[in-house]
Protein backbone atom coordinates (compact mmCIF):
# COMPACT_ATOMS: atom_id res chain seq x y z
CA UNK A 1 0.00 0.00 0.00
CA UNK A 2 1.49 3.36 -0.72
CA UNK A 3 2.58 5.23 2.12
CA UNK A 4 0.94 8.16 3.90
CA UNK A 5 -0.80 8.35 0.54
CA UNK A 6 -3.14 11.01 2.13
CA UNK A 7 -0.32 13.63 2.89
CA UNK A 8 1.41 13.00 -0.36
CA UNK A 9 -1.07 12.36 -3.64
CA UNK A 10 2.24 12.54 -6.04
CA UNK A 11 3.28 9.07 -4.05
CA UNK A 12 -0.32 7.91 -5.58
CA UNK A 13 0.41 9.14 -9.11
CA UNK A 14 3.81 7.83 -9.74
CA UNK A 15 3.15 4.23 -8.61
CA UNK A 16 0.42 4.41 -10.29
CA UNK A 17 1.89 5.74 -13.47
CA UNK A 18 4.66 2.72 -12.41
CA UNK A 19 1.92 0.36 -12.99
CA UNK A 20 0.57 1.41 -16.31
CA UNK A 21 3.60 2.03 -18.07
CA UNK A 22 4.40 -1.72 -17.01
CA UNK A 23 1.80 -2.96 -19.57
CA UNK A 24 2.34 -0.32 -22.42
CA UNK A 25 0.59 2.58 -21.39
CA UNK A 26 2.60 5.96 -22.51
CA UNK A 27 1.90 9.32 -20.57
CA UNK A 28 -0.61 11.25 -22.02
CA UNK A 29 -0.03 15.07 -21.46
CA UNK A 30 -2.41 17.63 -22.56
CA UNK A 31 -3.35 21.66 -22.19
CA UNK A 32 -5.62 22.66 -19.48
CA UNK A 33 -7.97 24.63 -22.26
CA UNK A 34 -9.79 23.50 -25.17
CA UNK A 35 -12.69 25.33 -26.99
CA UNK A 36 -16.10 26.01 -25.19
CA UNK A 37 -18.13 24.35 -28.24
CA UNK A 38 -16.35 21.39 -27.95
CA UNK A 39 -17.97 20.65 -24.61
CA UNK A 40 -21.22 21.83 -25.33
CA UNK A 41 -21.54 19.45 -28.02
CA UNK A 42 -20.97 16.22 -25.75
CA UNK A 43 -22.49 17.96 -22.79
CA UNK A 44 -23.93 14.79 -21.91
CA UNK A 45 -20.92 12.71 -21.46
CA UNK A 46 -20.11 15.19 -18.87
CA UNK A 47 -20.52 14.73 -14.96
CA UNK A 48 -21.69 18.25 -14.91
CA UNK A 49 -22.54 20.97 -17.74
CA UNK A 50 -21.19 23.81 -15.59
CA UNK A 51 -17.82 24.72 -17.31
CA UNK A 52 -15.69 27.57 -16.51
CA UNK A 53 -15.27 29.71 -19.92
CA UNK A 54 -13.21 32.44 -20.66
CA UNK A 55 -12.23 34.77 -24.04
CA UNK A 56 -8.86 33.94 -24.55
CA UNK A 57 -6.71 36.86 -26.32
CA UNK A 58 -8.12 36.25 -29.90
CA UNK A 59 -11.70 36.29 -28.39
CA UNK A 60 -12.18 32.78 -29.46
CA UNK A 61 -13.90 31.39 -26.05
CA UNK A 62 -12.44 28.53 -24.09
CA UNK A 63 -13.19 26.58 -21.32
CA UNK A 64 -10.79 24.83 -18.30
CA UNK A 65 -11.08 21.20 -19.41
CA UNK A 66 -14.08 19.43 -17.10
CA UNK A 67 -13.16 15.70 -18.87
CA UNK A 68 -9.84 14.35 -20.22
CA UNK A 69 -11.34 11.00 -21.99
CA UNK A 70 -13.07 14.13 -24.56
CA UNK A 71 -9.18 15.14 -25.25
CA UNK A 72 -7.46 11.96 -25.50
CA UNK A 73 -10.52 11.00 -27.99
CA UNK A 74 -10.09 14.15 -29.95
CA UNK A 75 -6.13 13.97 -30.99
CA UNK A 76 -6.05 10.72 -31.53
CA UNK A 77 -6.97 8.31 -34.89
CA UNK A 78 -7.74 5.41 -36.51
CA UNK A 79 -5.29 2.89 -37.88
CA UNK A 80 -6.74 -0.86 -38.35
CA UNK A 81 -4.85 -3.38 -36.44
CA UNK A 82 -3.63 -0.32 -33.80
CA UNK A 83 -4.64 0.11 -30.26
CA UNK A 84 -3.42 3.57 -28.50
CA UNK A 85 -2.99 2.68 -24.92
CA UNK A 86 -2.62 6.10 -22.66
CA UNK A 87 -2.58 7.03 -19.49
CA UNK A 88 -2.99 10.40 -17.68
CA UNK A 89 -2.69 12.28 -14.29
CA UNK A 90 -4.57 15.92 -15.14
CA UNK A 91 -6.46 18.09 -12.92
CA UNK A 92 -9.73 18.94 -14.44
CA UNK A 93 -12.67 21.59 -13.18
CA UNK A 94 -15.72 20.46 -12.09
CA UNK A 95 -18.80 21.32 -9.34
CA UNK A 96 -18.10 19.96 -6.04
CA UNK A 97 -21.55 18.00 -5.16
CA UNK A 98 -20.69 18.76 -1.28
CA UNK A 99 -19.47 22.45 -1.43
CA UNK A 100 -21.40 23.09 -4.75
CA UNK A 101 -18.76 25.05 -5.88
CA UNK A 102 -15.61 24.84 -8.74
CA UNK A 103 -13.14 22.47 -7.52
CA UNK A 104 -9.81 21.74 -9.24
CA UNK A 105 -9.59 17.93 -9.13
CA UNK A 106 -7.02 15.58 -10.08
CA UNK A 107 -8.00 12.43 -11.65
CA UNK A 108 -5.43 9.92 -13.16
CA UNK A 109 -6.35 7.11 -15.36
CA UNK A 110 -6.16 4.77 -18.53
CA UNK A 111 -7.59 4.43 -22.33
CA UNK A 112 -6.94 1.85 -23.98
CA UNK A 113 -8.50 3.11 -27.94
CA UNK A 114 -8.50 0.79 -31.27
CA UNK A 115 -9.61 -2.57 -32.10
CA UNK A 116 -10.88 -3.68 -28.29
CA UNK A 117 -10.65 -7.40 -27.75
CA UNK A 118 -11.92 -9.65 -24.60
CA UNK A 119 -7.82 -9.41 -23.30
CA UNK A 120 -8.02 -5.92 -23.56
CA UNK A 121 -11.48 -5.65 -21.34
CA UNK A 122 -9.36 -8.56 -19.32
CA UNK A 123 -6.38 -6.03 -18.76
CA UNK A 124 -8.39 -2.82 -18.33
CA UNK A 125 -9.70 -4.82 -15.28
CA UNK A 126 -6.95 -6.44 -14.08
CA UNK A 127 -5.09 -2.36 -14.13
CA UNK A 128 -7.71 -1.01 -12.13
CA UNK A 129 -8.02 -3.70 -9.66
CA UNK A 130 -4.42 -3.47 -9.43
CA UNK A 131 -4.37 0.51 -9.05
CA UNK A 132 -7.19 -0.06 -6.38
CA UNK A 133 -4.63 -1.99 -3.66
CA UNK A 134 -2.31 0.26 -4.14
CA UNK A 135 -4.34 2.41 -2.62
CA UNK A 136 -5.84 0.27 0.33
CA UNK A 137 -5.48 -3.27 0.91
CA UNK A 138 -9.40 -3.46 1.50
CA UNK A 139 -10.96 -2.57 -1.80
CA UNK A 140 -13.76 -4.06 -3.99
CA UNK A 141 -14.00 -3.72 -7.78
CA UNK A 142 -17.75 -4.10 -9.14
CA UNK A 143 -17.79 -5.06 -12.82
CA UNK A 144 -21.18 -5.31 -14.69
CA UNK A 145 -22.43 -5.85 -18.69
CA UNK A 146 -24.84 -3.24 -19.69
CA UNK A 147 -25.77 -5.67 -22.66
CA UNK A 148 -27.39 -7.81 -20.50
CA UNK A 149 -29.63 -5.19 -18.77
CA UNK A 150 -30.31 -3.71 -22.05
CA UNK A 151 -31.76 -7.24 -23.50
CA UNK A 152 -33.85 -7.34 -20.41
CA UNK A 153 -35.27 -4.39 -20.50
CA UNK A 154 -36.37 -4.46 -24.19
CA UNK A 155 -38.02 -8.07 -23.53
CA UNK A 156 -39.91 -7.05 -21.13
CA UNK A 157 -40.89 -3.63 -22.52
CA UNK A 158 -41.00 -2.09 -25.90
CA UNK A 159 -41.61 1.35 -25.18
CA UNK A 160 -38.44 3.07 -24.46
CA UNK A 161 -39.35 5.94 -22.41
CA UNK A 162 -39.64 3.00 -19.75
CA UNK A 163 -36.29 1.57 -20.25
CA UNK A 164 -34.22 5.20 -20.09
CA UNK A 165 -36.78 5.47 -16.85
CA UNK A 166 -35.63 2.20 -15.39
CA UNK A 167 -31.89 2.91 -15.66
CA UNK A 168 -31.70 5.86 -13.97
CA UNK A 169 -33.59 4.40 -11.23
CA UNK A 170 -31.52 1.41 -11.04
CA UNK A 171 -28.18 3.41 -11.19
CA UNK A 172 -29.85 5.55 -8.24
CA UNK A 173 -31.06 1.58 -6.65
CA UNK A 174 -34.48 3.15 -6.71
CA UNK A 175 -36.66 0.05 -5.79
CA UNK A 176 -39.65 2.11 -5.34
CA UNK A 177 -40.04 3.97 -8.65
CA UNK A 178 -38.39 1.09 -10.40
CA UNK A 179 -41.56 -1.06 -9.05
CA UNK A 180 -43.71 2.16 -10.30
CA UNK A 181 -42.80 2.51 -13.72
CA UNK A 182 -42.91 -1.77 -14.68
CA UNK A 183 -46.77 -1.30 -13.18
CA UNK A 184 -47.99 1.81 -15.06
CA UNK A 185 -45.91 -0.10 -18.52
CA UNK A 186 -47.73 -2.93 -17.86
CA UNK A 187 -44.92 -5.51 -17.00
CA UNK A 188 -45.95 -8.63 -16.28
CA UNK A 189 -45.68 -9.50 -12.23
CA UNK A 190 -43.29 -12.52 -13.56
CA UNK A 191 -41.59 -9.89 -15.35
CA UNK A 192 -41.16 -7.23 -12.72
CA UNK A 193 -40.07 -10.03 -10.17
CA UNK A 194 -37.27 -10.73 -12.61
CA UNK A 195 -36.24 -7.48 -13.23
CA UNK A 196 -36.04 -7.24 -9.45
CA UNK A 197 -34.05 -10.33 -8.72
CA UNK A 198 -31.64 -9.13 -11.99
CA UNK A 199 -30.17 -6.10 -10.54
CA UNK A 200 -29.97 -7.40 -6.79
CA UNK A 201 -27.34 -9.96 -7.94
CA UNK A 202 -23.99 -9.43 -6.27
CA UNK A 203 -21.43 -10.91 -5.35
CA UNK A 204 -18.93 -13.82 -6.01
CA UNK A 205 -18.58 -14.48 -9.80
CA UNK A 206 -19.74 -18.07 -10.29
CA UNK A 207 -22.42 -17.68 -8.08
CA UNK A 208 -23.91 -14.63 -9.58
CA UNK A 209 -23.53 -16.51 -12.97
CA UNK A 210 -25.47 -19.50 -12.17
CA UNK A 211 -28.36 -17.23 -11.03
CA UNK A 212 -27.54 -15.75 -14.23
CA UNK A 213 -28.73 -19.01 -15.93
CA UNK A 214 -32.32 -19.12 -14.08
CA UNK A 215 -33.41 -15.98 -16.52
CA UNK A 216 -31.45 -16.40 -19.59
CA UNK A 217 -34.44 -16.70 -21.54
CA UNK A 218 -34.41 -13.17 -21.00
CA UNK A 219 -30.97 -11.67 -21.53
CA UNK A 220 -28.71 -11.78 -24.51
CA UNK A 221 -26.71 -15.38 -24.27
CA UNK A 222 -23.62 -14.06 -25.91
CA UNK A 223 -23.00 -11.06 -23.06
CA UNK A 224 -22.89 -14.41 -20.51
CA UNK A 225 -20.83 -16.24 -22.58
CA UNK A 226 -18.22 -12.95 -22.23
CA UNK A 227 -18.53 -12.72 -18.60
CA UNK A 228 -18.03 -16.50 -18.26
CA UNK A 229 -15.22 -16.48 -20.41
CA UNK A 230 -13.48 -12.87 -18.41
CA UNK A 231 -14.45 -14.76 -15.27
CA UNK A 232 -12.60 -17.57 -15.81
CA UNK A 233 -9.78 -15.61 -16.92
CA UNK A 234 -9.82 -13.46 -13.49
CA UNK A 235 -9.93 -16.51 -11.21
CA UNK A 236 -6.04 -16.44 -12.55
CA UNK A 237 -5.59 -13.69 -10.86
CA UNK A 238 -4.55 -13.19 -7.45
CA UNK A 239 -6.57 -9.85 -6.62
CA UNK A 240 -9.42 -11.81 -8.10
CA UNK A 241 -11.58 -12.38 -5.37
CA UNK A 242 -11.99 -9.00 -5.12
CA UNK A 243 -13.45 -8.35 -8.04
CA UNK A 244 -17.59 -8.99 -7.91
CA UNK A 245 -20.11 -9.08 -10.59
CA UNK A 246 -22.96 -6.12 -9.60
CA UNK A 247 -26.05 -5.69 -12.21
CA UNK A 248 -26.82 -2.62 -10.07
CA UNK A 249 -23.81 -0.99 -11.25
CA UNK A 250 -24.70 1.28 -14.99
CA UNK A 251 -23.92 3.88 -16.79
CA UNK A 252 -25.59 6.01 -19.62
CA UNK A 253 -25.95 3.20 -22.59
CA UNK A 254 -26.26 6.77 -25.12
CA UNK A 255 -22.21 6.65 -24.50
CA UNK A 256 -21.42 3.35 -22.76
CA UNK A 257 -21.54 -0.13 -24.09
CA UNK A 258 -20.64 -3.57 -22.56
CA UNK A 259 -18.27 -3.64 -19.77
CA UNK A 260 -18.44 -1.00 -16.99
CA UNK A 261 -17.39 -1.11 -13.23
CA UNK A 262 -16.91 0.87 -10.22
CA UNK A 263 -13.82 0.17 -7.76
CA UNK A 264 -14.66 0.95 -3.95
CA UNK A 265 -12.08 1.42 -0.70
CA UNK A 266 -13.02 0.66 2.87
CA UNK A 267 -13.79 4.14 4.65
CA UNK A 268 -15.08 6.41 1.73
CA UNK A 269 -18.96 5.40 0.76
CA UNK A 270 -18.54 6.89 -2.92
CA UNK A 271 -16.90 4.80 -5.66
CA UNK A 272 -13.17 6.22 -6.33
CA UNK A 273 -12.63 4.71 -9.73
CA UNK A 274 -14.96 4.28 -12.50
CA UNK A 275 -14.89 3.18 -15.81
CA UNK A 276 -15.84 0.75 -18.60
CA UNK A 277 -16.83 0.61 -22.82
CA UNK A 278 -17.50 3.78 -24.48
CA UNK A 279 -17.49 2.78 -28.47
CA UNK A 280 -20.92 4.79 -28.15
CA UNK A 281 -19.13 8.24 -27.42
CA UNK A 282 -16.75 7.63 -30.06
CA UNK A 283 -18.79 7.18 -32.82
CA UNK A 284 -20.68 9.99 -31.91
CA UNK A 285 -17.46 12.14 -32.17
CA UNK A 286 -16.99 10.29 -35.43
CA UNK A 287 -14.54 7.93 -34.52
CA UNK A 288 -14.89 3.87 -35.66
CA UNK A 289 -13.11 2.63 -32.99
CA UNK A 290 -13.89 0.74 -29.72
CA UNK A 291 -12.44 2.08 -26.41
CA UNK A 292 -12.26 0.74 -22.99
CA UNK A 293 -10.60 2.97 -19.79
CA UNK A 294 -10.81 4.27 -16.33
CA UNK A 295 -10.58 7.38 -14.02
CA UNK A 296 -9.16 7.50 -10.61
CA UNK A 297 -10.68 11.20 -8.43
CA UNK A 298 -7.50 11.38 -6.18
CA UNK A 299 -9.76 13.85 -4.51
CA UNK A 300 -11.53 11.81 -2.79
CA UNK A 301 -8.78 9.74 -1.15
CA UNK A 302 -8.64 12.49 1.75
CA UNK A 303 -11.61 10.80 3.23
CA UNK A 304 -9.68 8.10 4.01
CA UNK A 305 -8.94 6.94 7.23
CA UNK A 306 -5.71 7.18 8.52
CA UNK A 307 -3.19 6.10 11.72
CA UNK A 308 -1.12 8.60 10.35
CA UNK A 309 -3.61 11.66 10.33
CA UNK A 310 -3.57 11.42 14.05
CA UNK A 311 0.19 12.44 14.56
CA UNK A 312 1.83 15.18 12.60
CA UNK A 313 5.24 13.66 12.97
CA UNK A 314 6.38 10.11 14.66
CA UNK A 315 8.96 11.79 16.95
CA UNK A 316 9.19 14.84 18.58
CA UNK A 317 12.51 15.48 19.13
CA UNK A 318 13.64 17.88 21.94
CA UNK A 319 17.02 19.87 22.33
CA UNK A 320 18.70 22.69 23.73
CA UNK A 321 21.87 24.89 23.88
CA UNK A 322 22.91 22.19 26.10
CA UNK A 323 22.43 19.58 23.64
CA UNK A 324 25.39 17.54 22.10
CA UNK A 325 25.18 18.88 18.16
CA UNK A 326 27.28 15.56 17.03
CA UNK A 327 24.48 13.93 19.13
CA UNK A 328 21.62 16.06 17.96
CA UNK A 329 22.31 15.99 14.32
CA UNK A 330 23.12 11.83 14.91
CA UNK A 331 19.12 10.90 15.92
CA UNK A 332 18.14 12.98 13.50
CA UNK A 333 19.49 11.28 10.49
CA UNK A 334 18.78 8.08 12.83
CA UNK A 335 15.33 8.62 12.71
CA UNK A 336 14.70 9.78 9.12
CA UNK A 337 16.86 7.05 7.63
CA UNK A 338 14.61 4.87 9.52
CA UNK A 339 11.72 5.79 7.66
CA UNK A 340 9.84 8.27 10.18
CA UNK A 341 9.84 11.42 10.47
CA UNK A 342 10.69 13.83 12.94
CA UNK A 343 10.39 17.44 14.66
CA UNK A 344 13.46 19.36 15.94
CA UNK A 345 11.87 21.51 18.56
CA UNK A 346 13.12 23.81 21.88
CA UNK A 347 10.25 22.53 23.93
CA UNK A 348 6.80 21.26 23.88
CA UNK A 349 3.80 23.60 23.35
CA UNK A 350 1.29 21.05 22.67
CA UNK A 351 0.95 22.24 19.15
CA UNK A 352 2.37 18.94 17.36
CA UNK A 353 0.90 15.34 17.78
CA UNK A 354 3.52 13.34 17.76
CA UNK A 355 4.13 9.25 18.75
CA UNK A 356 7.06 9.13 20.30
CA UNK A 357 8.95 12.02 22.21
CA UNK A 358 12.59 12.43 22.54
CA UNK A 359 14.19 14.16 25.14
CA UNK A 360 18.10 15.00 24.54
CA UNK A 361 18.13 18.73 26.34
CA UNK A 362 20.79 19.37 28.90
CA UNK A 363 20.43 20.84 32.36
CA UNK A 364 16.45 20.28 32.19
Amino acid sequence: MIDNILKNEEKAIFALRELYGKYGYKHFKMSKFEEYEFYIQNKDFLVSDRIIAFNDTSGKLLALKPDVTLSIIKTGEDINGFKQKVCYNENVYRVSENTHQFKEIMQTGVECIGDIGLYDIYEIIVMAAESLSLISDDFVLEVSHLGLLSSLLDNICKNSGFKQDAIKYISDKNAHDLARICDENGVSENCKKMLAEFVSIYGERNDVLQKLEAIGEYIDKDSINMLKTLSDMLDNLSLGGKIKFDFSAVSDMNYYNGIVFKGYVAGISQSVLSGGQYDNLLHKMGRRSGAIGFAIYLDMLHDLPSEKEKYDVDVLLLYNDCTDNKLLTSKMAEIIDSGNTVSAQNCDLGKIKYKELMDLRGGV
